[in-house]
């Protein structure tokens, strides 16, 4: 199953949120959101600096994150960005691919 790197901002109304219902209890919602949309959560980690929180998902496939990012998106109290995750063995794969691609001219 794909896995997603989910990076989240919290809005003004999203942080009073927090404050009231606690870090854990967000946790158990991303979490249940997850397993409602045929997945699950990885982690979820609370970060310093340009967002608020990060988190890995396994989800059946992109408009499963779409679905995600729209719900997310939808509710107002954050913004998020979603990230496909590859592993080593899919990018190995991809570089046996071949590709015809010419570069635009200057």
């Amino acid at each position: 199953m794909p896995k997603y790197l989910i990076e989240a901002s919290y809005t003004v109304d999203g942080v009073k949120g927090l404050l009231k219902e606690g870090g854990s209890s967000r946790r158990t919602a991303v979490e249940t959101t997850a397993k409602a949309l045929g997945g699950s959560l990885e982690s979820l980690y609370y970060v310093f600096g340009d967002d608020d929180l990060i988190a890995i998902m396994e989800l059946p496939d992109n408009t499963a994150a779409a679905a995600f990012s729209l719900a997310v998106s939808a509710a107002g109290a954050a913004t998020s960005s979603i990230r496909v995750l590859l592993t080593p063995q899919e990018i190995d794969a991809a570089a046996k691919l071949r590709v015809d691609y010419r570069a635009p001219r200057g």
